[in-house]
């Protein structure tokens, strides 16, 4: 399966920004359509913004226009670039296959804690 590295997390002031990075193992991420996910505390994980394998996005309104998700496929890695962060981005960031189960993908990741003070 699969093996899915989250990095780029921290602590940031409200308005601030960060770059979110995805190292997948295997070839089959070339395929696949990735997308970002998170998790706040005491709620359900929520997809956040998915990429095709040709590079095309779509994004959950509360996020559209602050942020951004790429891929490199020479390097297997889908980054999510966080703008303008608000205080209820807070949460743990994941990326995985869209949909989730995709051929060769079926875990989680140990994501990347983003939290966003007032």
């Amino acid at each position: 399966q699969v093996q899915l590295v989250e990095s780029g997390g921290g602590l940031v002031q409200s308005g601030g920004s960060l770059r979110l990075s995805c190292a997948a193992s295997g070839s089959i991420f070339k395929i696949t359509a990735m997308g970002w996910y998170r998790q706040a505390p005491g709620k359900q994980r929520e997809w956040v913004a998915t990429i095709t394998s040709g590079g095309n996005t779509n994004y959950r309104d509360s996020v559209k226009a602050r942020f951004t998700i790429s891929r490199d496929n020479n390097k297997n890695t889908v980054y999510l670039q966080m703008n303008s962060l608000k205080p209820e981005d807070t949460a743990v960031y994941y990326c995985n296959s869209v949909p989730l189960s995709a051929p060769g993908f079926g875990s989680w990741g140990q994501g990347t804690q983003v939290t966003v003070s007032s």
